[in-house]
Order: C-alpha cells, then structure tokens, then sequence
C-alpha cells in the first residue's frame, strides 16, 4: 500500500551507528529505526541471543508457559515500579494494552462510568484505533470514522485544563509521553509530573506514561518519569526493548492491573520465545552504568555542540530541546528539505518530528568521535541550508 512517503535510500546492512545502501555509501545512522535500535545495527550480544534461540524453538503461543517471559518480566518489574507485565509485539499494542488495563481498572473497581482518557497535543502513540484517537492528532484520525467514545485532547502544558479533567467523575485516565518524540521533542517539566502524580492520587485517575520512544535509558535514565523521583500506574515500552526485534510490554502496578483477569486480553505473537530472548539481551545490555552514564555524557556534548550551532545560525536553527539522546531542533526552513540536505549531502540520516523539528536518536552507546562527527555534518548542513534559502530569497 502507499502509505509511506519513503526517502530515497536502499538499505542494506548497518553496523553500530553506520548504515550502508545497497551501492556501498556509508551513512551515519542518527534515527537507528526511530530510537529503536538502543544498541546500533547488529550488536552482537543481540546476534547472538537471536542465533541461539532460534535453533532452539520460535513459537508456541501463549496457552503455554514460556521460561523467557518470566524472566524478562522479572527484570522489568525490579527494576521499575511496575508488578505485572504484559508482552505484545509493538509499541501501539503496549498503549492499546494500557488504555484497556485502566478502563477495566475502573470496571472492576465498581465504577465502569469512568471511561474517559485524556491525551495531550502532539502526543504520538501508535496507530491503532486506540493509539491515535488517545493522541487525536487529525492527520492520523480523519477518513476513519467518528472519533472513539470517551478519548479527549488538552493542549500539552495547559494545567488548568488538566486539573479540570482529573476532577471529572468519569475520568479514567491520562496518558502521556514525559519526552515526545514525534511532537517535537518536549519535556514535561519534573514539577509537572510530580503534581500529576498527587492529584491522580486525589482523584483515583490512573497515569499512563508512554515511554517507548523515551525510555529504555533513552533520556540517561532507564526510565524518563525517573528525574521526577515518581511513577505511573501503567507504562507502555517497546522499541529499544527488541534493540530491533519487534518487542513491546505494557508494564502495571498489581493495583492498576487488578481487572486484567484470565481470559480479558491476550495475543498469538506476544511474548514469543524469540522476542523474549532479545528482550532478555537488550534489556541486560542496556541497563548498566556503562551505557546510562554514556548517554548522560554524549548527550551533554551534543546538547552543547548543538545549541552552539544555534547561535552561529539562528536562521537555520530557532531552538534545541528534548531529554537525552533524544534531542530535537526546531528549524526555520522546512524540517523535511534539512533532512533531504542531511542525508544526500553529508550522509547523515536524522528524523523529522512535529512543530518542524529534527530529531536525532543516536545508539546509546554512540562515542565521543561519532558525536563529534554528527556535530560536524550537521554543521555541514547548516551552512548548505544557509545557502540554499539564501539562493531562493
């Protein structure tokens, strides 16, 4: 179907933070799958994980036991706030999970009137019927039908609203990315977060936190909602969780998931033995001081390098935001042309994002000299754009 509006780029293999066409031209890969990739393209740790299981069994469902889920569940839940988990295949089923985890929550709970979910400007979840009308973004919600009953967009950083919407007696929920990506990376302040916290505690509205684009130690942490010393009730993860596979888990505290009884939800794929096995790699890998302390350090270069870039073209740069390795720059000329610059004329490969932002999401384990390399191309870049606007004025 034509329903993506592909770059002109053949791929053919990827190594670490390199990526190379089907001709032989070696690109640096700062999108990596849409921050999926946490570890780069064919980590060997995660080779190897994938080598061994496959000779060993691939799918059984889950009528059976699975050793791999219980395992990787119990790393998840030691380390978050989380008891519970449930294994899909992608990011929008870990949201669709989510939403239907906190409505039920409210079932069981003796109050199946609270149905509503309120979302947020910007926010990107997925695209399933859930995902998108839980984002309500127009462009991914017309053509298919009427709006969903009970999902509501506030304006992100609108409190007044939100407070509002907490106190409804038919609120169930509120989800939310604590770093958007695709809205064009913006954070919500700890301060924020921490008052959400305490009036869904209030209330008795459930969090939702999406961190499958910022968590996985995207952000120097393994989970985003960390630099606010608080939690949610439910979370949604995938993307750098498979380092590539397609894996995603919908994480919930005993509480929360207290509806989720036999037989309410489920998958065929969910939790298969070679996701698992990933899983399992990915999230060992991931979750060491070694490569949260990297992010920490090569985020703090870029976001200096950046924002130097900002002041020497201030028309071609307006601002550099986001938390981590998930840095955005909103641009003055239009954000899909720079990343056509990027890509054909300094074989840099960047995402694009909303409010006309670029986004960079690098490896996790990106170094100091690939980052200062990034920082040169991009200036490269700047300085094509310069011209390029300059010529069409």
């Amino acid at each position: 179907m034509g329903v993506y509006n592909r770059a002109p780029l053949e791929v053919d293999r990827g190594r670490g933070a390199r990526l190379w066409s089907v001709d032989g031209t070696e690109y640096l890969d700062c999108v990596q799958g849409i921050s999926t990739n946490g570890l780069g393209h064919a980590h060997p740790v995660l080779v190897e994980a994938v080598k061994a299981q496959a000779e060993k069994l691939w799918h059984v469902s889950n009528i059976y036991k699975i050793p791999g889920q219980e395992a990787l569940a119990d790393a998840l839940t030691e380390n978050s706030f989380a008891d519970v988990v449930f294994f899909t295949n992608s990011g929008t089923e870990a949201v669709e999970c989510a939403l239907k985890t906190a409505r039920k929550f409210h079932s069981a709970n003796g109050q199946p009137e609270r149905i509503d979910i309120y979302g947020f400007d910007g926010a990107f979840h997925g695209r399933t019927y859930g995902a998108i009308n839980a984002a309500a973004n127009p462009s991914y919600t017309e053509g298919f039908g009427p709006k969903m009953q009970g999902f509501h967009q506030l304006v992100w950083g609108d409190r007044e609203a939100l407070e509002k919407a907490f106190r409804e007696p038919t609120t169930a929920a509120v989800i939310l990315e604590p770093v958007q990506g695709e809205g064009g990376c913006r954070e919500t302040p700890v301060e924020e977060l921490r008052w959400m916290r305490q009036i869904a505690d209030e209330t008795g509205v459930l969090l939702i936190f999406d961190e499958v684009q910022c968590g996985m130690g995207r952000t120097g942490k393994l989970w985003a909602h960390e630099w606010a010393d608080m939690a949610p009730d439910i979370m949604a993860v995938a993307k750098a969780l498979g380092g590539g596979f397609p894996v995603g888990a919908c994480l919930a505290s005993a509480h929360a998931a207290r509806g989720m009884t036999v037989g309410v939800h489920g998958s065929t794929f969910g939790g298969n033995p070679l996701a698992m096995a990933v899983g399992q790699a990915a999230f060992g890998a991931i979750n060491t001081p070694e490569i949260l302390g990297n992010v920490s350090e090569i985020a703090a270069y870029l976001k200096q390098q950046l924002n130097g870039l900002a002041e020497r073209f201030p028309d071609v740069i307006v601002d550099v935001r986001g938390k981590g390795l998930l840095i955005g720059m909103k641009l003055v000329p239009n954000n899909r042309d720079f990343m056509g610059w990027a890509r054909d004329e300094q074989h840099l490969l960047i995402a694009g994002g909303g409010d006309n932002c670029v986004r960079m999401l690098p490896p996790l384990n990106l170094t100091l000299d690939e980052a200062r390399e990034a920082v040169e191309r991009l200036e490269r870049t700047c300085e094509f754009a310069r011209a390029k606007m300059k010529a069409a004025v």
